[in-house]
């Protein structure tokens, strides 16, 4: 019985590394029906919106979508299509795992992290107030009326709303997911020593979630003094689960420590359904020159596999892929030694390459 996913094209580079990954998981024998569908600022002109109600309710009746980059047009009501998204299906828990492989130039090996971030509440909630608007000023009347500290009318003011029910919701879901994959450790990363009634009340939940998992070590991390240890050790380090704004930061942090953005795939989790996509974006400058690198899709490709229970499809399609990578023959201009080399594969090659490997 095949599974039907819905695969969103995207934007700028976006329909390059799509068609590449769908090739690529194709290859692997996966039993999956692609229902093809558009979102960004390609489609703007006939469907009115960078992201149609069809796309939406594709990914509605399949439960699961893989997702190339999108662009967010300007002047569209989206604050972000991705965040719309995330907010439509409730898909509350963003995971990014961040891995080395070899071949990719790095600072670093043997890198095995994953950041699972809360997608649904923190700073990126949207609860904001625009300088100097009459909402914004009875706000700001209130807090100097009811707090020791005033601020003046010239002040904007975002909200960081974090709840018992969303804290409790991801830190177990970051153990649940621990357990699952045979992890040892997860670390609760906040700012619990400034921010004592949000992030005091992440780490407090965050603790006496631990305890429901006597096999999984906890521990957490002060933000701020995490990001110095993933630099300094990140080999003690496993699972690591924040709210949302440290999730952004961080994740493109521990990419880094793998060799970029090229390589780090991402999954959008929640009850409604499961988005997988890229953590890098649209890139229109490159748009149509088949010159970009498709393994962030790919692998995210890799993790929806394993979301579907399709370990074996999984496993081919991931060794492939680091096989290619370790070779360093057929990959693309941005994980040569040189950027400028001219041997360099383009997007179609790269993916033929890890097909032939798939193959093999």
């Amino acid at each position: 019985m095949l599974t039907k996913v819905t695969l969103i094209m995207g934007d700028g580079i976006g329909p390059e590394i799509a068609e590449a990954a769908r090739r690529c998981i194709d290859a692997t024998g996966a039993a999956i029906e692609w229902d093809i569908q558009q979102a960004g600022v390609d489609v703007m002109e006939t469907a009115g919106t960078p992201l149609p109600e069809a796309t939406l309710e594709s990914i509605r009746k399949n439960g699961i979508a893989l997702k190339a980059p999108i662009t967010t047009p300007l002047g569209t009501g989206f604050r972000s299509v991705n965040v719309h998204l995330r907010q439509v299906f409730e898909l509350y828990a963003c995971i990014r795992p961040c891995k080395s492989y070899k071949g990719v130039r790095s600072l670093y090996d043997n890198i095995d992290l994953v950041i699972v971030r809360e997608n649904t509440e923190d700073l990126y909630a949207g609860i904001e107030f625009e300088k100097g608007t009459h909402e914004t000023l009875e706000l700001i009347d209130w807090l100097n009326a009811h707090g020791k500290r005033k601020i003046g009318p010239n002040t904007g003011i975002s909200i960081k709303p974090i709840s018992v029910e969303g804290t409790e919701r991801i830190v177990k879901f970051a153990f649940d997911y621990a357990r699952r994959m045979g992890r040892s450790k997860v670390t609760s990363v906040h700012k619990a020593n400034i921010m004592k009634h949000t992030d005091g009340l992440w780490l407090e939940v965050s603790r006496q979630m631990a305890q429901r998992y006597p096999d999984i070590e906890f521990e957490d991390r002060i933000v701020d003094n995490m990001c110095m240890q993933l630099v300094q050790k990140p080999e003690l380090y496993d699972v690591l689960v924040m709210p949302n704004l440290y999730g952004d930061i961080l994740s493109d942090l521990c990419a880094g420590l793998v060799g970029g953005l090229g390589v780090a795939p991402g999954a959008n989790i929640g009850k409604k359904g499961a988005i997988f996509e890229a953590t890098h974006g649209s890139a229109p400058k490159y748009k149509g020159q088949n010159k970009v690198n498709p393994a962030a899709l790919i692998l995210s490709g890799v993790l929806m596999l394993r979301h579907l229970g399709m370990e074996n499809q999984a496993d081919a399609l991931e060794n492939a892929v680091a096989a290619v990578i370790e070779e360093g023959k057929y990959v693309t201009y941005d994980m040569k030694p040189d950027r400028n080399d001219l041997t360099a594969a383009g997007t179609r090659e790269m993916a033929d390459a890890i097909i032939a490997r798939i193959n093999k």
